[in-house]
Protein backbone atom coordinates (compact mmCIF):
# COMPACT_ATOMS: atom_id res chain seq x y z
CA UNK A 1 0.00 0.00 0.00
CA UNK A 2 1.45 3.34 -0.66
CA UNK A 3 0.48 6.31 1.37
CA UNK A 4 1.19 9.87 -0.42
CA UNK A 5 2.04 12.33 2.35
CA UNK A 6 4.02 15.45 2.38
CA UNK A 7 7.06 12.76 4.10
CA UNK A 8 6.74 10.42 1.03
CA UNK A 9 6.61 13.11 -1.75
CA UNK A 10 10.17 14.26 -0.02
CA UNK A 11 11.69 11.53 0.91
CA UNK A 12 15.01 10.32 0.07
CA UNK A 13 14.90 6.74 -1.35
CA UNK A 14 14.41 3.56 0.45
CA UNK A 15 16.60 0.98 0.17
CA UNK A 16 16.16 -1.70 -1.79
CA UNK A 17 13.93 -4.22 0.77
CA UNK A 18 11.84 -7.87 -0.41
CA UNK A 19 9.66 -9.90 1.22
CA UNK A 20 10.73 -13.17 3.39
CA UNK A 21 10.81 -16.39 1.31
CA UNK A 22 11.88 -19.50 3.11
CA UNK A 23 13.81 -20.03 6.60
CA UNK A 24 15.91 -17.88 8.28
CA UNK A 25 18.07 -18.24 11.50
CA UNK A 26 18.46 -14.88 13.40
CA UNK A 27 19.43 -14.03 17.36
CA UNK A 28 16.17 -11.56 17.51
CA UNK A 29 13.40 -11.55 15.62
CA UNK A 30 11.79 -8.04 15.17
CA UNK A 31 8.35 -7.27 14.19
CA UNK A 32 8.07 -3.83 12.53
CA UNK A 33 10.18 -1.95 11.26
CA UNK A 34 9.32 1.89 12.69
CA UNK A 35 11.78 3.54 14.94
CA UNK A 36 11.32 1.14 18.00
CA UNK A 37 12.30 -2.49 15.62
CA UNK A 38 14.89 0.09 14.15
CA UNK A 39 16.79 1.42 16.49
CA UNK A 40 16.42 -1.91 18.27
CA UNK A 41 18.26 -3.73 15.16
CA UNK A 42 21.04 -1.06 15.34
CA UNK A 43 22.01 -1.35 19.55
CA UNK A 44 21.28 -5.59 18.96
CA UNK A 45 23.85 -5.31 16.00
CA UNK A 46 26.45 -3.30 17.43
CA UNK A 47 26.51 -5.87 20.74
CA UNK A 48 27.70 -8.05 18.16
CA UNK A 49 24.05 -10.57 18.05
CA UNK A 50 22.03 -10.83 14.99
CA UNK A 51 19.02 -9.06 14.53
CA UNK A 52 16.26 -9.46 11.56
CA UNK A 53 13.22 -7.18 11.20
CA UNK A 54 9.82 -8.24 9.71
CA UNK A 55 7.19 -5.58 8.49
CA UNK A 56 3.75 -5.84 7.37
CA UNK A 57 3.74 -3.32 5.16
CA UNK A 58 6.62 -1.29 3.39
CA UNK A 59 9.71 0.17 5.63
CA UNK A 60 8.02 3.04 8.33
CA UNK A 61 4.63 2.31 6.96
CA UNK A 62 2.91 3.04 10.61
CA UNK A 63 3.42 6.18 12.84
CA UNK A 64 6.87 6.14 11.85
CA UNK A 65 6.68 7.41 8.81
CA UNK A 66 3.17 9.62 8.83
CA UNK A 67 4.15 10.99 11.94
CA UNK A 68 4.66 15.47 12.51
CA UNK A 69 7.86 14.87 13.16
CA UNK A 70 8.29 16.67 16.19
CA UNK A 71 11.05 15.46 18.68
CA UNK A 72 10.27 16.47 22.24
CA UNK A 73 11.27 15.37 25.87
CA UNK A 74 7.72 15.91 27.03
CA UNK A 75 5.07 13.21 28.33
CA UNK A 76 1.27 13.56 27.70
CA UNK A 77 1.45 13.84 31.67
CA UNK A 78 2.91 17.01 32.97
CA UNK A 79 5.71 16.72 35.79
CA UNK A 80 3.37 18.30 38.76
CA UNK A 81 0.84 15.75 38.63
CA UNK A 82 3.72 12.79 38.20
CA UNK A 83 4.99 13.92 41.15
CA UNK A 84 1.43 14.63 43.11
CA UNK A 85 0.83 10.83 41.81
CA UNK A 86 3.77 8.74 42.59
CA UNK A 87 6.47 11.04 44.59
CA UNK A 88 9.24 13.30 44.02
CA UNK A 89 12.05 10.34 42.84
CA UNK A 90 9.34 8.86 40.06
CA UNK A 91 8.52 12.45 38.64
CA UNK A 92 11.95 13.62 38.22
CA UNK A 93 13.19 10.33 37.04
CA UNK A 94 10.32 10.68 34.15
CA UNK A 95 11.85 14.26 33.90
CA UNK A 96 15.65 12.88 32.47
CA UNK A 97 14.10 10.07 30.42
CA UNK A 98 12.32 12.65 28.60
CA UNK A 99 15.53 13.96 27.77
CA UNK A 100 17.72 10.95 27.19
CA UNK A 101 15.46 10.43 24.43
CA UNK A 102 15.71 13.00 22.71
CA UNK A 103 19.54 12.62 23.35
CA UNK A 104 18.85 9.08 22.29
CA UNK A 105 17.73 10.18 19.07
CA UNK A 106 20.58 13.03 18.35
CA UNK A 107 23.23 10.90 19.22
CA UNK A 108 21.70 8.25 16.39
CA UNK A 109 21.83 11.05 13.56
CA UNK A 110 25.11 11.75 14.34
CA UNK A 111 26.61 8.58 14.74
CA UNK A 112 24.68 7.73 11.82
CA UNK A 113 25.53 10.76 10.22
CA UNK A 114 21.77 10.90 8.54
CA UNK A 115 21.99 14.47 7.56
CA UNK A 116 18.38 13.35 5.08
CA UNK A 117 16.64 13.78 8.59
CA UNK A 118 17.20 17.70 8.80
CA UNK A 119 17.48 17.50 12.33
CA UNK A 120 16.62 20.64 13.86
CA UNK A 121 16.09 21.69 17.64
CA UNK A 122 14.63 25.13 17.28
CA UNK A 123 12.70 24.86 20.41
CA UNK A 124 9.08 23.75 21.28
CA UNK A 125 6.43 26.07 21.86
CA UNK A 126 3.34 24.78 24.11
CA UNK A 127 1.16 27.62 23.22
CA UNK A 128 -1.97 28.56 25.79
CA UNK A 129 -5.06 28.71 24.50
CA UNK A 130 -7.09 30.01 27.53
CA UNK A 131 -5.78 31.42 31.24
CA UNK A 132 -6.59 28.01 32.77
CA UNK A 133 -4.00 26.33 30.62
CA UNK A 134 -1.46 28.99 31.20
CA UNK A 135 -1.48 28.45 34.75
CA UNK A 136 -1.18 24.83 34.01
CA UNK A 137 2.29 25.96 31.82
CA UNK A 138 3.11 28.10 34.83
CA UNK A 139 2.59 24.97 37.10
CA UNK A 140 5.14 22.81 34.96
CA UNK A 141 7.76 25.83 34.66
CA UNK A 142 7.64 26.13 38.31
CA UNK A 143 8.40 22.70 38.97
CA UNK A 144 11.27 22.31 36.84
CA UNK A 145 13.26 25.35 38.53
CA UNK A 146 11.99 24.23 42.24
CA UNK A 147 12.77 20.97 41.49
CA UNK A 148 15.86 20.87 39.09
CA UNK A 149 16.96 23.84 39.53
CA UNK A 150 17.15 24.52 35.56
CA UNK A 151 15.55 26.37 33.38
CA UNK A 152 14.69 23.88 30.32
CA UNK A 153 11.09 24.91 30.16
CA UNK A 154 10.47 28.99 30.16
CA UNK A 155 7.25 30.58 30.29
CA UNK A 156 7.10 33.61 27.53
CA UNK A 157 4.60 35.99 26.64
CA UNK A 158 1.70 36.30 24.51
CA UNK A 159 3.26 38.44 22.67
CA UNK A 160 6.16 36.69 22.63
CA UNK A 161 4.09 33.50 21.66
CA UNK A 162 2.53 36.05 18.75
CA UNK A 163 6.21 37.20 17.55
CA UNK A 164 7.31 33.26 18.20
CA UNK A 165 4.35 32.12 15.87
CA UNK A 166 2.61 34.29 14.09
CA UNK A 167 -0.37 33.75 15.70
CA UNK A 168 -2.01 36.27 17.93
CA UNK A 169 -4.88 33.86 19.57
CA UNK A 170 -2.66 32.38 22.34
CA UNK A 171 -2.24 33.93 25.91
CA UNK A 172 1.55 32.82 26.85
CA UNK A 173 3.44 29.50 26.63
CA UNK A 174 5.86 27.28 27.66
CA UNK A 175 9.29 27.45 25.82
CA UNK A 176 11.41 24.18 25.50
CA UNK A 177 14.82 24.92 23.54
CA UNK A 178 15.95 21.26 23.51
CA UNK A 179 13.16 19.53 21.17
CA UNK A 180 12.60 20.77 17.24
CA UNK A 181 11.53 18.87 14.27
CA UNK A 182 12.70 16.16 12.07
CA UNK A 183 11.73 14.32 8.40
CA UNK A 184 10.37 11.61 10.27
CA UNK A 185 10.56 9.15 7.03
CA UNK A 186 13.83 10.06 5.90
CA UNK A 187 15.12 9.27 9.52
CA UNK A 188 13.70 5.93 9.23
CA UNK A 189 15.05 5.21 5.62
CA UNK A 190 17.93 6.23 6.93
CA UNK A 191 18.00 4.13 9.98
CA UNK A 192 17.07 1.43 8.09
CA UNK A 193 20.00 1.94 4.90
CA UNK A 194 22.48 1.99 8.04
CA UNK A 195 21.39 -1.74 8.99
CA UNK A 196 21.13 -3.11 5.28
CA UNK A 197 24.56 -1.57 4.48
CA UNK A 198 25.74 -3.71 7.76
CA UNK A 199 24.08 -7.12 6.26
CA UNK A 200 21.09 -6.66 9.11
CA UNK A 201 18.03 -8.48 7.13
CA UNK A 202 15.15 -6.73 6.81
CA UNK A 203 11.78 -7.41 5.34
CA UNK A 204 8.78 -6.03 3.75
CA UNK A 205 5.31 -7.45 2.95
CA UNK A 206 6.23 -9.81 5.41
CA UNK A 207 3.14 -10.19 8.55
CA UNK A 208 4.37 -11.81 10.84
CA UNK A 209 0.84 -14.08 11.08
CA UNK A 210 1.90 -16.70 14.07
CA UNK A 211 4.52 -16.82 16.89
CA UNK A 212 5.08 -19.74 19.00
CA UNK A 213 7.57 -21.58 20.87
CA UNK A 214 9.44 -24.83 20.28
CA UNK A 215 11.83 -25.63 22.67
CA UNK A 216 14.47 -23.20 22.92
CA UNK A 217 13.51 -21.04 19.75
CA UNK A 218 10.92 -18.59 18.90
CA UNK A 219 9.12 -19.37 15.74
CA UNK A 220 7.64 -16.28 13.47
CA UNK A 221 5.77 -17.64 10.37
CA UNK A 222 5.14 -15.25 7.80
CA UNK A 223 3.05 -16.19 4.34
CA UNK A 224 6.10 -17.47 2.28
CA UNK A 225 9.02 -17.41 5.28
CA UNK A 226 9.56 -18.12 8.63
CA UNK A 227 12.13 -17.06 11.06
CA UNK A 228 14.04 -19.33 14.13
CA UNK A 229 15.03 -16.57 16.49
CA UNK A 230 16.55 -16.68 20.25
CA UNK A 231 13.89 -14.05 21.25
CA UNK A 232 11.37 -11.94 19.51
CA UNK A 233 10.42 -8.47 19.96
CA UNK A 234 7.00 -6.97 19.33
CA UNK A 235 7.24 -3.38 17.64
CA UNK A 236 3.94 -2.82 16.25
CA UNK A 237 2.38 -0.07 18.16
CA UNK A 238 -0.33 1.73 16.87
CA UNK A 239 -1.02 -1.22 14.27
CA UNK A 240 -0.54 -3.90 16.64
CA UNK A 241 -3.76 -5.66 15.22
CA UNK A 242 -2.40 -6.15 11.43
CA UNK A 243 -2.39 -9.98 12.76
CA UNK A 244 -3.09 -12.38 15.35
CA UNK A 245 0.31 -12.49 16.42
CA UNK A 246 0.24 -9.36 18.60
CA UNK A 247 -3.81 -9.46 19.93
CA UNK A 248 -1.87 -9.27 23.63
CA UNK A 249 -0.64 -5.95 22.55
CA UNK A 250 -3.72 -4.66 20.81
CA UNK A 251 -5.54 -5.10 23.71
CA UNK A 252 -3.46 -3.07 25.59
CA UNK A 253 -3.83 -0.27 23.40
CA UNK A 254 -6.85 2.57 22.35
CA UNK A 255 -5.85 3.36 18.66
CA UNK A 256 -6.85 7.11 17.74
CA UNK A 257 -6.47 8.44 14.51
CA UNK A 258 -4.72 11.70 13.96
CA UNK A 259 -4.74 14.03 11.08
CA UNK A 260 -2.65 16.40 9.40
CA UNK A 261 -2.64 18.63 6.22
CA UNK A 262 0.40 20.80 4.48
CA UNK A 263 -0.34 23.82 2.70
CA UNK A 264 1.33 24.00 -0.77
CA UNK A 265 4.22 26.42 -1.20
CA UNK A 266 3.53 29.44 0.39
CA UNK A 267 4.43 32.77 -0.45
CA UNK A 268 7.66 34.81 1.23
CA UNK A 269 6.01 36.98 2.47
CA UNK A 270 3.31 34.55 4.01
CA UNK A 271 6.17 32.78 5.48
CA UNK A 272 8.21 35.08 6.64
CA UNK A 273 5.60 35.62 9.23
CA UNK A 274 5.22 31.98 10.40
CA UNK A 275 7.58 30.75 12.91
CA UNK A 276 10.16 32.38 11.70
CA UNK A 277 12.76 31.19 14.79
CA UNK A 278 12.28 27.56 13.78
CA UNK A 279 10.52 26.20 16.63
CA UNK A 280 7.31 23.80 16.14
CA UNK A 281 4.33 24.50 18.41
CA UNK A 282 1.56 22.44 20.01
CA UNK A 283 -1.10 24.29 22.11
CA UNK A 284 -3.18 23.13 25.40
CA UNK A 285 -6.11 22.01 23.93
CA UNK A 286 -7.20 18.52 24.99
CA UNK A 287 -7.72 17.54 21.14
CA UNK A 288 -4.16 18.50 20.19
CA UNK A 289 -3.12 21.22 17.81
CA UNK A 290 0.27 21.09 16.40
CA UNK A 291 1.81 23.02 13.85
CA UNK A 292 5.65 23.22 11.91
CA UNK A 293 7.30 25.41 9.05
CA UNK A 294 8.45 22.53 6.68
CA UNK A 295 10.51 24.14 3.69
CA UNK A 296 7.82 26.39 2.33
CA UNK A 297 5.12 25.00 3.80
CA UNK A 298 3.24 24.93 6.81
CA UNK A 299 2.35 21.36 8.10
CA UNK A 300 -1.10 21.57 10.60
CA UNK A 301 -1.90 18.59 12.63
CA UNK A 302 -4.55 17.28 15.42
CA UNK A 303 -6.55 14.78 17.34
CA UNK A 304 -10.14 13.89 16.23
CA UNK A 305 -10.72 11.58 13.19
CA UNK A 306 -11.87 8.18 14.21
CA UNK A 307 -12.35 5.16 12.61
CA UNK A 308 -10.05 2.79 10.33
CA UNK A 309 -9.87 5.63 7.65
CA UNK A 310 -9.28 8.94 6.46
CA UNK A 311 -12.08 11.04 7.54
CA UNK A 312 -13.07 14.11 4.69
CA UNK A 313 -15.00 15.99 8.44
CA UNK A 314 -11.59 15.52 10.37
CA UNK A 315 -9.62 17.01 7.53
CA UNK A 316 -12.09 19.86 6.92
CA UNK A 317 -12.27 20.86 11.16
CA UNK A 318 -8.63 20.90 10.28
CA UNK A 319 -8.33 23.22 7.60
CA UNK A 320 -10.87 25.70 9.37
CA UNK A 321 -8.93 25.40 12.85
CA UNK A 322 -5.51 26.08 10.49
CA UNK A 323 -7.57 29.42 9.42
CA UNK A 324 -8.73 30.04 13.16
CA UNK A 325 -4.50 30.01 14.23
CA UNK A 326 -3.55 31.88 11.04
CA UNK A 327 -6.09 33.68 9.32
CA UNK A 328 -3.78 34.21 6.86
CA UNK A 329 -3.52 30.78 5.77
CA UNK A 330 -7.56 30.51 5.56
CA UNK A 331 -7.35 30.77 1.66
CA UNK A 332 -4.28 28.71 0.87
CA UNK A 333 -4.63 25.49 -1.05
CA UNK A 334 -3.57 22.13 0.80
CA UNK A 335 -1.48 19.98 -1.07
CA UNK A 336 -1.11 16.95 1.04
CA UNK A 337 -3.50 15.13 3.56
CA UNK A 338 -2.96 12.04 5.99
CA UNK A 339 -3.70 10.39 8.60
CA UNK A 340 -2.64 7.57 10.89
CA UNK A 341 -3.28 5.79 14.32
CA UNK A 342 -1.45 7.23 17.51
CA UNK A 343 -1.28 4.59 19.99
CA UNK A 344 -3.14 5.28 23.23
CA UNK A 345 -2.72 4.01 26.68
CA UNK A 346 -4.74 4.59 29.59
CA UNK A 347 -2.63 6.16 31.93
CA UNK A 348 -0.83 8.26 28.75
CA UNK A 349 2.68 6.65 28.82
CA UNK A 350 4.55 4.31 26.95
CA UNK A 351 5.49 1.07 28.23
CA UNK A 352 8.51 -1.32 27.44
CA UNK A 353 8.78 -5.01 28.86
CA UNK A 354 8.82 -8.63 28.45
CA UNK A 355 5.50 -10.78 27.67
CA UNK A 356 7.47 -14.22 28.78
CA UNK A 357 11.04 -14.73 29.37
CA UNK A 358 11.73 -14.61 25.10
CA UNK A 359 8.98 -11.95 24.29
CA UNK A 360 9.74 -8.25 24.47
CA UNK A 361 7.54 -5.29 23.78
CA UNK A 362 7.73 -1.49 23.46
CA UNK A 363 4.71 0.47 22.44
CA UNK A 364 1.81 3.27 23.38
CA UNK A 365 3.58 6.16 22.73
CA UNK A 366 0.58 8.58 23.00
CA UNK A 367 1.86 10.38 20.27
CA UNK A 368 4.99 11.77 21.43
CA UNK A 369 7.18 8.45 20.40
CA UNK A 370 9.73 10.56 18.05
CA UNK A 371 12.76 10.61 20.43
CA UNK A 372 10.75 8.32 22.92
CA UNK A 373 10.17 5.32 20.40
CA UNK A 374 14.72 5.79 19.51
CA UNK A 375 15.42 5.65 23.34
CA UNK A 376 12.49 2.47 23.86
CA UNK A 377 14.35 0.65 20.72
CA UNK A 378 17.94 0.68 23.09
CA UNK A 379 16.23 -0.29 25.81
CA UNK A 380 14.88 -3.31 24.28
CA UNK A 381 18.56 -4.32 22.69
CA UNK A 382 19.86 -3.83 26.49
CA UNK A 383 16.84 -6.11 28.12
CA UNK A 384 17.21 -9.21 25.08
CA UNK A 385 21.16 -9.33 26.50
CA UNK A 386 20.09 -9.77 29.84
CA UNK A 387 20.99 -6.25 31.24
CA UNK A 388 18.77 -4.74 33.86
CA UNK A 389 17.21 -1.62 32.67
CA UNK A 390 15.23 0.79 35.00
CA UNK A 391 12.29 2.03 33.34
CA UNK A 392 10.25 3.00 36.27
CA UNK A 393 6.65 3.98 35.47
CA UNK A 394 7.50 3.04 32.01
CA UNK A 395 8.34 -0.72 32.90
CA UNK A 396 5.64 -3.08 31.44
CA UNK A 397 4.62 -3.80 35.07
CA UNK A 398 1.20 -2.48 35.37
CA UNK A 399 0.61 -2.27 31.52
CA UNK A 400 -2.28 -4.49 32.02
CA UNK A 401 -4.98 -5.38 28.62
CA UNK A 402 -8.15 -2.81 28.71
CA UNK A 403 -11.25 -3.96 30.26
CA UNK A 404 -13.86 -4.32 27.69
CA UNK A 405 -11.57 -3.52 24.98
CA UNK A 406 -13.71 -4.88 22.07
CA UNK A 407 -16.29 -1.46 23.07
CA UNK A 408 -13.38 0.99 22.71
CA UNK A 409 -14.37 2.53 19.64
CA UNK A 410 -17.69 3.71 20.49
CA UNK A 411 -15.52 5.17 24.16
CA UNK A 412 -13.09 6.35 22.11
CA UNK A 413 -15.84 8.50 20.64
CA UNK A 414 -17.52 9.47 23.69
CA UNK A 415 -14.51 10.52 25.28
CA UNK A 416 -13.76 12.65 22.61
CA UNK A 417 -16.74 14.30 22.27
CA UNK A 418 -16.41 15.32 26.12
CA UNK A 419 -12.73 16.47 25.45
CA UNK A 420 -13.79 18.50 22.67
CA UNK A 421 -16.73 20.02 24.95
CA UNK A 422 -14.15 20.51 27.47
CA UNK A 423 -12.20 22.24 25.05
CA UNK A 424 -15.28 24.85 23.78
CA UNK A 425 -15.88 25.65 27.60
CA UNK A 426 -12.48 26.44 28.55
CA UNK A 427 -11.77 23.68 31.25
Amino acid sequence: MTLQTLWTATAEPAPILQSLQGDRLCDVAIIGAGYTGLCAAHHIALSGREPLIIEANSLAWGASGRNGGVVSPKFRVGFPTLMARFGRDTALQMYRTGYQAVDSLVELVETLELTGANLRLGGHIAAAHNQHALAGLQSTANWIKRETGGSSSVMISAAEVAGLTGSKIFTGGLLTPKAGGIHPLNYARGIARSLDDRGVRIFINSPAEQVRREGERMIVQTPQGRVSARQVIYATNGYSDLTRATDTLHRRLIPFRSAIIATEPLPATILAGLLPGGQVCGDTKRMLRWFRVVGDRLIFGGRGAFGKDDSEAAFRALQRSMGDVFPVLRDQPIAFRWSGLVAMTLDYLPHAGQLDEKSFYAIGYNGGGVAMSTYMGRQLAAMTAGQKVELGLLSGEHFKPIPMHAFRAPGVRLAAGWQQFLDIIGR
